[in-house]
């Protein structure tokens, strides 16, 4: 039977869901080498394909497994991908398809990441990065107003959050993570504020003590392999919403902090990113390459989409029950406030980096122009036209 034709319905009867597991896995695999267009888009896709199309997965376990990603830290898409593959199939189900989602990017970056490092020194090379370095970020400049207006909304209080985090992003040159749980919890506190805490007033609120995520710095002293680890990890642990929420995050550690890359290699990892389909997160692959080869991509990936598997999986069974309560859709608007802020700090920052000459400013603008008059127009093929102009114009710059 064609998967087109697959009877409507995404419940658990008698004999079990109306699809095979490994239907989906090899759903997952084509969307992970096709399916560009960032986290937004790639969640898309899956309603259209599997709830629309197929009938695969009910309207309800799509939007609970949306709901979840966006409470979780991590890849978006991926901990969506993640999810419905535990809807009917448990942890094997998740488990697969989750692999599948990830690792035809994973390869595809590693191969960027050998040509980058062997013909990085080429003009080439350098004029396709010149190119599409200015274009990524236009693509992230319209990326972080949309997730602005979409996330912030018209609250004083988010609007606060938002702003603080920017201003942090931008003086620090990094991202705090224990500012995405204060945010989080100052929401909470003001919107839902549990009983114990109205009971006690602010006497209790000097009680409190904010977690810290500062455990981390011990890692400095550790064989390459292991701060790679440990920074990764701490990547996917607490960056929340969309791919590109992990952008100031990584700039922070990996050029401020640890000095792995230098402002224009990171800036071509995100550019990497964005030519390559699947999830963005999946940049990390391409920086590990460049700092420690292959195994450094390997353990840059697995520590970062662990955390955002874990986060999934062990969830999943409550999440019904608890998902929809004040407190924790509270936490979740200020956690998402405080990563859209220091997105759009983050975009500053690469920004007054990146673009350097009047080539690289109108590449951006024209991007950005274009992202806004055509809505449906794919990234890739902007960043495509991209490339296309730094091989005319860089050789010409540095003639």
């Amino acid at each position: 039977m064609n998967p087109q034709d697959t009877p409507p319905t995404g419940d658990i009867g008698q004999d079990g869901p109306r699809y095979g597991l490994w239907q989906l896995v090899c759903y997952m695999l084509r969307l992970g080498t096709l399916g560009f267009g960032g986290p937004v888009a790639l969640a898309g896709y899956m309603h259209r394909d599997l709830v629309e199309r197929r009938h695969w997965i009910t309207d309800g376990d799509y939007k609970e497994g949306i709901a979840l990603a966006q409470l979780a830290p991590g890849p978006m898409a991926a901990q969506l991908a993640i999810y419905l593959g535990y809807v009917h199939y448990r942890i094997v189900g998740a488990t697969l398809v989750g692999v599948a989602f990830v690792l035809p990017s994973f390869l595809m970056v590693l191969a960027l990441g050998w040509a980058y490092t062997t013909f990085g020194g080429l003009t080439w090379m350098q004029s396709v990065f010149y190119g599409v370095g200015a274009a990524v970020i236009g693509i992230i400049t319209l990326s972080a107003y949309k997730l602005t207006n979409k996330s912030v909304g018209r609250d004083p209080l988010l609007w606060g959050i938002y702003l603080v985090l920017g201003a942090v992003t931008v003086i620090t040159e990094s991202e705090i993570a224990w500012l995405f749980l204060a945010a989080g919890l100052l929401v909470w506190f003001w919107r839902a504020p549990p009983k114990w805490l109205r009971e006690r007033g602010v006497n209790a609120v000097a009680a409190a003590q904010l977690p810290m995520a500062g455990g981390f710095a011990s890692s400095l002293d550790w064989p390459l392999l292991m701060q790679i680890g440990v920074f990764f990890a701490k990547a996917g642990a607490f960056v929340f919403g969309s791919g590109l929420a992990i952008v100031p995050f990584l700039y922070g550690g990996v050029v401020t902090e640890h000095h792995w890359l230098n402002d224009k290699q990171f800036v071509d990892a995100v550019a990497v990113a964005m030519i390559t389909p699947g999830p963005v997160v999946i940049t990390v692959g391409f920086i590990g390459y460049l700092v420690a080869g292959l195994p450094g991509a390997v353990v840059a990936a697995l520590a970062t989409f662990l955390p955002c598997y874990l986060f999934t999986v062990i969830p999943a069974p409550y999440f019904k029950k608890y998902g929809k309560r004040p407190a924790i859709i509270a936490f979740v608007d200020g956690v998402t406030a405080a990563a859209v802020g220091a997105i759009t700090g983050a975009v500053i920052v690469l920004a007054r980096r990146s673009l350097v000459d009047v080539p690289t400013v109108a590449l951006a603008l024209v991007t950005v122009l274009l992202l806004w008059r055509f809505k449906k127009l794919p990234e890739p093929v902007i960043v495509l036209g991209a490339a296309v102009i730094g091989l005319i114009v860089y050789p010409l710059l540095r003639g």
